[in-house]
């Protein structure tokens, strides 16, 4: 199965500082590459890695040291307690879709291939690309695309798309690639799909929604001094991400006690978001939009 290279392998294992004795979470698992890399650095400590995808399991490494979880990670806090280890000393997240989905026509993530509307990263869940699609209402349409998407005309995409869904159900990629394209500005085909296809896929898995839970559990769970390390591709993410590192909150301002003290679960490692090197870039093309930061848990 085509997995992607580990996007900043070296920088995530660093950001970790791990201990070869201690307990790992790898919340994305996929192919496999950064759980296989913490691994290594592992003597008698212990790595717990989720993947609510049925295909990325294939992947799982035959090791004492290792649990895989078939869950979904904002199931976090409970699966890690499940297991026996309700305290971690380090949390890796790496945000985003794999190349795997990307390069699998069937599951239609990608604008490549014409497939049904798809777009679920756990199999069993009962919301698709299709159904938000041809079901929901214009206003929610024009939410999703404005917000997830960053799209500009998203108001008159929703319309677009609400007229032409009564005329014949909107099931594939191809269908909705040719009710949207007279919106489209010539030579941004792809760009404009892109986000389209991003937005509809951060609302079928609830990514964002998900994302929040996962990080507030990691405050609950990490050991003092341990590592909550993610990467995210897009700024919607990373604002989450950034916020949450820096404030102990989503929005709005960092609360503070009585004596002026910050009251927040993180102390940010770096100042700024780490991103790759111009090398791994021209490497790895998936690379180009990553932004990697660290917490400490205070």
């Amino acid at each position: 199965m085509s997995y992607h290279n580990p996007v900043m392998l070296n920088e995530c294992l660093e950001g970790l500082n791990i201990n070869p004795d201690g307990v790992y979470v790898d919340v994305t698992f996929g192919g496999g590459g950064h759980s296989k890399a913490i691994l290594s650095k592992l003597d008698k400590g212990t790595l717990i890695s989720f993947d609510q995808d049925p295909d990325a399991e294939a992947n799982a490494p035959d090791d004492d040291r290792f649990i895989f979880v078939a869950q979904n990670f904002r199931y976090l806090k409970k699966f890690c307690k499940l297991n026996g280890f309700p305290k971690v000393d380090g949390i890796l997240a790496d945000l985003g879709v794999s190349s795997h989905q990307f390069d699998s026509a069937e599951r239609g993530f990608s604008i490549r291939f014409d497939a049904d509307l798809d777009m679920r990263m756990d199999q069993s869940s009962e919301i698709t690309a299709k159904k938000i699609i041809n079901e929901y209402a214009e206003a929610e349409l024009h939410r999703i695309f404005g917000m997830y998407g960053e799209i500009q005309n998203s108001k008159t995409l929703a319309k677009t798309i609400v007229i032409a869904r009564l005329r014949e159900p909107i099931e594939t990629v191809a269908q909705l690639k040719e009710v949207v394209k007279p919106l489209v500005k010539r030579g941004k085909e792809n760009q404009y799909y892109a986000q389209l296809f991003q937005a509809i896929r951060i609302e079928v898995n609830q990514e964002l929604e998900a994302l929040v839970e996962m990080l507030e559990q990691a405050a609950e769970i990490l050991n003092p001094g341990g590592r909550l390390v993610v990467m995210s591709y897009h700024s919607l993410e990373d604002r989450l991400v950034k916020n949450f590192i820096n404030k102990g909150k989503f929005r709005g301002e960092v609360e503070k006690d009585f004596f002026g003290n910050e009251i927040k679960p993180f102390e940010a490692f770096t100042r700024k978001a780490i991103i790759p090197t111009d090398d791994e870039i021209k490497e790895n093309n998936r690379a180009r939009s990553a932004k990697l930061r660290i917490g400490v848990k205070l």
